[in-house]
């Protein structure tokens, strides 16, 4: 078979030209640490790669997610806090206003910071948080949430609360809305609530009510109404006797599996009002403390009913704590949560990158030396094929 010139060049260039690429491709791996420079140099582990840097940026998009969460559910629990110091406070004043010390003019200025007290409250409600959006409005976190017009308290937000993913299948919630906060709260004991008719002439205080038999208890309105100074009956709301009993000062009074303490001495005709718990809001509740507070008192009539509106205002207050306490109690288990969570993802990230870089990292002892075998194979057939195109059969002549 006769060889052409050309052809043993073309041969030996193609030989040359492969050498020089598996050299330089080696030369890349070695200087970007990676195995994998082009799906083809691995299909299958290049595959794998992607959908583990996909993982990998899903991860890290769930931390950003966690960080705005945690933010603002952090500035939440601070303004939560501050609305507890506002309500304990009231509380406080409350019941300093409640003692028979107090004169008329001492308990106007209890009253004034109440008052002061209750704007503050309002201010809170309508907190912003770092980028100008209302913390307690919902999902209208543009909007004011709480506006008031006069002793009037309207919450113009919605009941809506946004979810923010922090993980595979794991969302949670980055607010809480004012209605559920402020305007969500059982008046009374949670129950039911005892208020005075305000045509009574004796000296009955109401105390604290329970519910001591659920199974007996019968949502209705009822009223205890005093036949004489020893004597009452309870009707209901279709004018039903449904108990009668006597009385003594500091008495319990007790029907249809609710009871409540009665002091000072009611007058015939005096009546109780016991009606199930309604929904209101902690600011009107604030405003009826502190108008309660006050009341003028000149008799022991009057006194009475100073006692009355100021201890229903403290179930009141007690009541919106219990239910604040209850938000932030929520909002530390969405901060745990995230924690753990962002823990979690830090967990998966670690193992993602270990086994991306299983796939994809060089091995250097390898790589260095298939480069200097492939070196050497260059140079050898670089040496070939200057020696074989210096071959010719006139040397043999």
């Amino acid at each position: 078979m006769r060889v052409s010139t050309s052809g043993m060049f073309s041969s030996g260039l193609q030989l040359m030209q492969r050498l020089q690429s598996a050299l330089d491709h080696t030369q890349r791996q070695i200087s970007s640490g990676r195995r994998i420079l082009t799906p083809s140099d691995d299909p299958i582990a290049a595959s794998r790669a992607l959908e583990i840097r996909e993982s990998l940026s899903r991860l890290e998009q769930f931390d950003r997610n966690a960080n705005i969460a945690q933010n603002r559910l952090s500035q939440e629990e601070s303004a939560l806090s501050s609305v507890n110091n506002v309500l304990q406070r009231v509380r406080e004043l409350a019941l300093q206003a409640n003692n028979a010390s107090q004169s008329n003019e001492s308990r106007q200025m209890i009253a004034v910071e109440m008052r002061e007290q209750l704007d503050n409250l309002v201010q809170l409600a309508n907190q912003q948080d770092g980028n100008g959006k209302f913390l307690f409005s919902g999902n209208l976190d543009d909007t004011e949430p709480v506006v008031r017009m006069g002793s009037s308290f309207t919450y113009n937000g919605d009941q809506g609360q946004r979810f923010i993913q922090i993980g595979e299948g794991r969302q949670v919630p980055d607010g809480d809305s004012g209605a559920a906060v402020f305007f969500g709260i059982r008046d009374g004991n949670g129950t039911f609530s005892t208020s005075p008719a305000s045509t009574n002439t004796g000296t009955g205080v109401l105390g604290a009510g329970s519910l001591v038999d659920p199974t007996a208890w019968v949502q209705d309105q009822y009223t205890v109404r005093f036949i004489d100074q020893g004597n009452f009956e309870v009707v209901d709301s279709a004018a039903t006797v449904v108990s009668t009993g006597t009385f003594q000062p500091g008495d319990t009074v007790a029907f249809r599996g609710i009871e409540f303490r009665l002091d000072g001495q009611p007058q015939g005709g005096d009546e109780f009002l016991a009606a199930p718990s309604r929904f209101q809001d902690v600011f009107s509740a604030l405003d009826q403390t502190a108008a309660a507070v006050e009341l003028s008192v000149n008799d022991d009539v009057s006194r009475a009913a100073l006692h009355n509106g100021i201890n229903a205002g403290l179930l009141n207050i007690d009541q919106a704590i219990g239910n604040l306490l209850d938000v932030r109690t929520q909002v530390g288990s969405r901060l745990s949560a995230i924690e753990s969570q962002v823990d979690s993802n830090a967990a998966f990230s670690l193992n993602y990158q270990e086994t991306l870089a299983s796939l994809e990292d060089l091995d250097y002892a390898e790589a260095i030396s298939r480069l200097s075998m492939e070196v050497t194979t260059l140079e050898a057939a670089q040496k070939s094929f200057v020696r074989t195109q210096s071959l010719s059969l006139f040397n043999y002549f």
